[in-house]
């Protein structure tokens, strides 16, 4: 149904799509009028994707149709971004560019994506520059309506905003499929949810994501007083049923219908009604040490880069730190400092005995991709442990959402949430002191975002919280640490005054001017890397995190194979190899830092 008087731009009518045997969406129907800005948000697995994809004709319903106004464009960004191999981002927005006219407005969407040229290799650049650049690609084809599969994924926080900026001032509409609570707020006219818990599948609100949830909250109401007063029919339908009417007359016949009725509409509003929600709840260990870990002049440098300089961080039990910086800040290294994974440069820290810790890997590594289900939620049997009380692992499934019939479905074809899901259904049966957990949040459902927000505003011990959701950042921090990748750490009350203090840095100081004196001589302009370069200076803390990684796996197999004349020549040149790499990144990262100076 179309929403407001401004010309329909697309619409679909009775959309029906399965996956497999299950139904994702049945009888959808939606419209997107110049000026709309929809916010589409559901639980995961409710085929919101999906019905992206069939709006973009990118895939075909089962049923039921779409249709696009004569001569619109529309634009998508999907959720997993891939560019081919050895092209430069100036040839994708060259082939994405429809006429000349197009092709000369390159330069300025490149510039407003913070692009400064088009030099670097697009498969090379990180996530975050990757959902730019297709953004960027679809800003080129000028788009009348602009799909967007959860585009805040990968970006940090200053690229959240670019995009919010973006969005408000475009003169397309869009549809935002996202989990990013304030990013909808900020963004969104209109808000609709798709979920079985609606009649005809799909409730749409003008407003945004807080109108949303204030007109959710009458509509459930409403459903519970309706099932509540169907309830109280059926009941004294089936009381007259049960004393044996007989069913001879006309009035008897349709009063039994009638009851048959009542009682099939009451099975379809209970059946909406109920609706899942993943159980997270984090082990504490319930030790109430006053010190449970404690940072003393922790610094830590990449290639000649100062990270963090004589940082200091005590964490206690009930402390939530927050974590923010921008890309490349050291966040992630910090994180590992803490965890023991790699040492400080300089500095100490110190665990309490026997420390448990439990570290949430934003790269998901720790998840195979080709065992099972089942065998990732319980490597060691049938059944997990969890609180000293065994739980057999298709119940501990059905905790997080999963169905039995996936129990053998391997965890790479698991979607992004399935699989934040299944790592964090195994890090919960270890009890833990403290929680490093690096951006916990990408790809779960705002449902399931809720769930962990709670349990960890429940969690007794220490947490260190590495986040884009800026929701999560404020609800959960008792304070936040700033980093500014120049080597320094700041404590905040919150993330809100973190930001004031970024906005104020970068405003430029006016200068002043003794009366009567002369002029100083300017200074000389600060030295700025070229666009591929800061690109590589962006990436280089976790391309030499991981090079480091590698030379350390190629040590140990060395020794593995010290026995072995067959497998050690093998071994030791990769040894070296990996030991090339991991000099040629550090030569290259004093290089970039030279430039600077």
């Amino acid at each position: 149904m179309n929403c407001g008087a401004m010309p329909l731009l697309l619409s679909c009518q009775s959309l029906t799509k399965s996956f497999g045997a299950r139904p994702l969406f049945e009888d959808i129907s939606l419209s997107i009028s110049d000026g709309d800005r929809l916010g589409l948000i559901g639980p995961n697995g409710s085929g919101k994707s999906t019905l992206l994809r069939i709006l973009a004709g990118m895939e075909t319903p089962d049923t039921g149709s779409t249709a696009v106004r004569k001569l619109a464009k529309l634009g998508y960004v999907p959720q997993e971004v891939v560019f081919p191999a050895e092209t430069s981002v100036l040839k994708i927005m060259q082939e994405a560019a429809p006429s000349e006219d197009s092709a000369a407005r390159i330069p300025t969407v490149l510039g407003q994506a913070g692009f400064e040229n088009g030099d670097a290799m697009a498969a090379a650049l990180s996530g975050g520059w990757k959902r730019r650049l297709a953004i960027a690609r679809e800003l080129v084809r000028d788009p009348d309506v602009l799909l967007l599969d959860e585009p805040t994924n990968h970006l940090d926080l200053e690229g959240i905003l670019w995009l919010e900026k973006l969005l408000k001032a475009a003169p397309f509409a869009s549809v935002v499929v996202s989990h990013d609570r304030y990013f909808l707020e900020n963004v969104a006219t209109e808000m609709a949810e798709l979920a079985k818990l609606y009649p005809g599948g799909l409730f749409r609100v003008k407003g945004g994501y807080n109108i949303f949830l204030e007109r959710k909250d009458e509509f459930l109401n409403a459903q519970a007083r309706e099932q509540q007063s169907l309830a109280n029919q059926v009941r004294r339908e089936l009381e007259w049923l049960r004393r044996g009417p007989k069913a001879r007359t006309t009035k008897s016949k349709a009063r039994i219908d009638n009851a048959g009725r009542l009682i099939e509409e009451l099975a379809e509003v209970s059946a909406r009604q109920q609706t899942g929600a993943a159980q997270i709840d984090f082990t504490a260990s319930g030790r109430r040490t006053k010190n449970l870990l404690e940072a003393r002049d922790v610094t830590k440098r990449l290639g000649g880069r100062t990270l963090f300089d004589g940082l200091n961080l005590i964490l206690r039990p009930g402390m939530r730190i927050g974590l923010v910086g921008a890309n490349g800040s050291g966040k992630t290294t910090l994180l590992r400092v803490l965890n023991g994974e790699i040492a400080a440069d300089s500095g100490s820290v110190e665990r309490a005995d026997a420390l448990r810790v439990v570290y949430f890997d934003q790269n998901r590594e720790q998840l195979d991709p080709a065992v099972t289900l089942r065998k990732a939620l319980a490597p060691d049997g049938d059944s997990v442990i969890y609180r000293d009380q065994p739980v057999h692992v298709a119940g501990w499934a059905k905790r997080f959402l999963f169905r039995a019939e996936q129990l053998e479905t391997a965890v790479g074809r698991l979607s992004g949430g399935e699989q934040a899901r299944v790592l964090i259904a195994r890090l919960i049966v270890q009890p833990a002191d403290l929680l490093l957990l690096d951006e916990p949040t990408n790809d779960l459902d705002i449902p399931t975002l809720e769930v962990l927000e709670e349990s960890l505003l429940d969690f007794s011990g220490a947490l260190v919280l590495v986040t884009h959701d800026r929701f999560l950042l404020d609800r959960v921090s008792t304070s936040v640490m700033g980093l500014n990748g120049e080597g320094g750490a700041e404590m905040f009350a919150d993330y809100s005054q973190w930001e004031q203090a970024q906005t104020a840095r970068k405003k430029p100081k006016p200068a002043v001017k003794a009366v009567g004196s002369q002029s100083a001589p300017a200074p000389a302009p600060a030295k700025r890397l070229s666009y591929l370069d800061s690109r590589e200076w962006e990436s280089m803390e976790e391309r030499i995190l991981r090079a480091e990684e590698t030379l350390e796996q190629a040590k140990a197999a060395v020794q593995a194979a010290a026995s072995d004349a067959a497998r050690l020549p093998e071994c030791y040149a990769q040894m070296l190899e990996a030991q090339e790499q991991v000099d040629r990144l550090y030569a290259r990262w004093a290089e970039l830092e030279a430039k600077l100076q």
